[in-house]
């Protein structure tokens, strides 16, 4: 993998090794069960976020995408949120 940049692999990436990616960083482990190391995981996951913007997968099917109500702050519902106090 010596020409092989980073930028590369991504586009050539496909679908099915980015979703095995995703399902190892989802796991903690590749499909044979050995576990994924610190850099792996990192590694990992930055391909299939870059995966995603380089080949378009909506938003709303991204890795770690909440939505506009996941964390609750686009709300007030009166309840007990925390304040930010700078």
């Amino acid at each position: 993998m010596s020409d092989m940049t980073f930028e590369r692999m991504i586009r050539q990436m496909t679908p099915s090794v980015y979703e095995s990616f995703k399902q190892a960083v989802a796991l903690g482990k590749w499909p044979d069960g050995r576990r994924l190391t610190a850099e792996q995981t990192e590694l990992c996951l930055e391909a299939v976020m870059r995966y995603e913007i380089e080949h378009g997968v909506p938003e709303h099917e991204r890795v770690g995408y909440l939505g506009a109500s996941g964390c609750g702050s686009a709300t007030n519902d009166g309840g007990d949120g925390v304040k930010w106090v700078n």
